[in-house]
């Protein structure tokens, strides 16, 4: 019997979603959100019994990866045991969290306990002040110390991930992979995600991953490398220190779109088809108009796929077309 698959409308098989349980988070970072946010009420948000039950749906219709976002996932009570009953849903290879690292000093060993196998921390400064300029609240001696509580616990991978901005971070790309050398982690290097009005030009901290690369070259011999993880990273080795890889997520310099892969459930129950688009489905209004029946849900998926868009359209320039903020998209 054939392997059941999720096809968009460009014959793209879609194996991975991306899955945010809130819009919460207690950071601020400026490219992810205003200083003051409206965040939404408790009851639009999918309880966990329905992301629990659209993950099943999702895996059962062919989908291998999941992984879990928000705002920040781990100020959500409940998530290790959600983490638990997810990874052990038959047919699904690999569970990941996304996370800005400022509870895991508590949570890293349970949710490594639980089966989520990697973990993606942020990490946008080794520099406390600047640390504190771009994510407004957060602490870096604490994310510091998550990260070494993540690598104690055991995951099969951490990688790091930095957006770079030009005049916030840029100047730290050097050391921030020498930061990853040291520990044997990944690092990922992201341009910004025009999404949100933020209170600032877009387009002026603009920093490519073409600009990326040539800094970390200047330091270390960079080796092309056709590894995936499965997701739009494209990645390089570094010369003698085979431990860590560079990635490259260049949703402007690069695009990814014929690769696609995946779709965005946000925490309100809203399956993005695409991260520079407003097109989306209503899971939450489905799975609690049908509570008891899987089919209308998944033919509205079925179809919903075939207007997946062939590409984003995000301005070369970098500022806002999509006014969704990044928090409210699934991080």
């Amino acid at each position: 019997m054939p392997e059941t698959q999720l096809l968009d409308g460009q014959g793209r098989r879609i194996d991975y979603v991306r899955m945010s349980v809130t819009d919460r988070c207690d950071f601020r970072c400026v490219y992810c959100m205003a200083e003051e946010m409206t965040f939404l009420p408790r009851e639009k948000i999918l309880t966990f019994e329905e992301v629990l039950r659209l993950a099943k749906l999702l895996v059962g219709q062919g989908v291998k990866k999941i992984r879990l976002t928000g705002g920040e996932p781990l100020v959500r009570r409940g998530i290790v045991t959600l983490c638990r009953e997810i990874a052990a849903l038959p047919g699904l290879n690999e569970l990941v969290m996304t996370t800005n690292g400022s509870q895991l000093i508590k949570l890293a060993e349970p949710l490594a306990d639980a089966g989520l196998n990697r973990l993606n921390i942020s990490l946008d400064s080794l520099d406390a002040v600047k640390f504190r300029a771009i994510t407004r609240t957060g602490d870096l001696q604490q994310v510091l110390a998550g990260i070494d509580a993540a690598r104690a616990a055991g995951f099969a991978s951490i990688k790091l991930n930095v957006v770079v901005m030009k005049g916030r971070n840029a100047d730290e790309v050097p050391d921030l992979v020498d930061y990853a050398v040291e520990r044997g982690l990944d690092v990922t290097f992201i341009e910004e995600m025009p999404l949100g009005h933020v209170g600032r030009s877009r387009g002026e901290a603009f920093c490519s991953s073409d600009e990326v690369r040539e800094l970390i070259a200047r330091r270390y011999t960079l080796l092309d490398s056709p590894e995936s993880t499965g997701g739009p990273a494209r990645y390089v080795r570094i010369e003698g220190q085979p431990s860590t890889r560079i990635g490259f997520i260049s949703p402007h310099s690069h695009n990814f779109c014929s690769t696609c892969n995946r779709v965005r459930l946000t925490a309100e129950g809203r399956l993005l088809l695409c991260l520079g688009h407003e097109h989306s489905l209503d899971m939450r209004d489905l799975v609690r108009r049908y509570p008891t029946s899987d089919e209308p849900v998944l033919e509205a998926l079925q179809s919903a796929l075939q207007r997946k868009p062939l590409r984003h359209e995000f301005a070369s320039d970098g500022e806002v077309q999509v006014l969704r903020f990044m928090n409210a998209s699934g991080g």
